[in-house]
């Protein structure tokens, strides 16, 4: 699903590089190389700040905490994600609400929401799920007509765009993960926030540094989360090719889309813009998804389910607030999904052995 080994000799000589370069030079912690990145990132994503943080999941805490959501606000969410997103409404000390999804995306659904908000409803975490961002521009105004904030959920969309602004530029923050597995991967865990809002941004940097506004002076209770000068290094290096692999993401979903037909596999629905979609994961659903997955399998192609159990049904959310006529759609998701293989290092053999294991599959055999 992701073969590190299989990065160049090029990028890998300028990780070697930038890693020698902070050895060298002492700094380890909030430096020099998280400032430039940060910059970087920041004008990547088409917003005035960017604050690295240790992972995707803080970057979410901070956010929260930033906007003063914390214990009594409820904050809606979606139960086909990773449970880095609600453990960190939980650890904000607010209370998650799972809504449903859409069955051809996967993606939030705006009806199910509508349906859990409450008077206590303060926020929305909106998943950009699989890679994809779709109609940024009506989730920003339901949450306006409510007087909610909209947090973007960017862990897989890095370069992902809606009406050419990435993540991040809708609500009121974006929070990024540079786990090893995401679109940018560092060696390592990694996050950031993104946000156009300076209250935010100043408050999230200081959060993230024990609540430091100068050192050692604390007007906040902060916490201990940074993205360390080593990591940031790596980043910048494969930054430079993140365009070009999201660019053949993209090429070997279409062929996917246009060349995967079987009637016992069905593809997830096309973005309706086609930079709307880096595909960190490709998905399809199917009834014999296990069966499908073991064929797969027998002929030495892996394949993941991302996820196979929802949050709701996870040990310590069973009695989780829900959408008030269930989350039937998110069930049955999570029950035929299945990731297949699809990274920028993938030739064009490995994508055709992939399309033809896929076609041959039947669940009488």
């Amino acid at each position: 699903m992701n073969d590190f080994k299989l990065e160049s000799h090029e990028i890998q000589k300028e990780m070697q590089l930038a890693v020698n370069r902070v050895i060298k030079s002492g700094w380890y912690v909030l430096g020099p190389e998280v400032e430039s990145f940060e910059k970087e990132w920041a004008q990547t994503c088409k917003t005035k700040y960017s604050i690295g943080v240790g992972n995707g999941m803080d970057a979410i805490e901070i956010i929260l905490h930033s906007m003063n959501v914390g214990p009594g606000d409820e904050v809606i969410t979606t139960p086909m994600t990773a449970f880095a997103t609600v453990l960190a409404i939980l650890r904000a000390g607010a209370t998650p609400v799972l809504a449903d999804i859409e069955s051809d995306t996967a993606l939030l659904s705006m009806d199910s929401v509508r349906r859990c908000i409450s008077p206590r409803t303060k926020a929305v975490v909106l998943v950009h799920l699989y890679g994809q961002m779709k109609e940024l521009d009506l989730w920003k105004s339901f949450c306006n007509e409510h007087h909610i904030f909209l947090i973007e959920d960017c862990a897989q969309s890095h370069l992902a765009t809606w009406n050419d602004l990435p993540g991040g530029n809708f609500g009121v923050a974006g929070a990024y993960s540079f786990y090893p597995t995401k679109n940018l991967g560092a060696l390592g865990d990694g996050g950031i926030i993104v946000t156009s809002d300076e209250r935010l941004s100043r408050t999230a940097s200081s959060l993230r540094n024990y609540g430091q506004s100068v050192r050692y002076e604390h007007p906040l209770v902060g916490m201990n989360s940074r993205l360390d000068e080593m990591q940031a290094a790596i980043l910048s290096v494969k930054l430079k090719w993140l365009e070009g692999y999201t660019a053949r993401r993209r090429e070997i979903a279409g062929q996917y889309l246009k060349n995967i037909q079987n009637q016992y596999v069905s593809n997830l629905s096309a973005p309706l813009d086609a930079h709307s979609h880096v595909y960190h994961l490709y998905v399809v659903t199917s009834r014999y998804r296990d069966a499908l997955q073991a064929h797969l399998n027998g002929q030495s192609i892996q394949s993941l389910i991302h996820y196979p159990i929802p949050i709701h049904h996870q040990k310590p959310c069973l009695d989780m607030l829900r959408d008030p006529t269930g989350l039937s759609i998110s069930e049955e998701h999570a029950a035929q999904c299945l990731s297949i293989p699809c990274h920028p290092h993938m030739s064009q053999g490995d994508v055709e052995r992939v399309i033809i294991a896929v076609n041959s599959f039947s669940p009488h055999h």
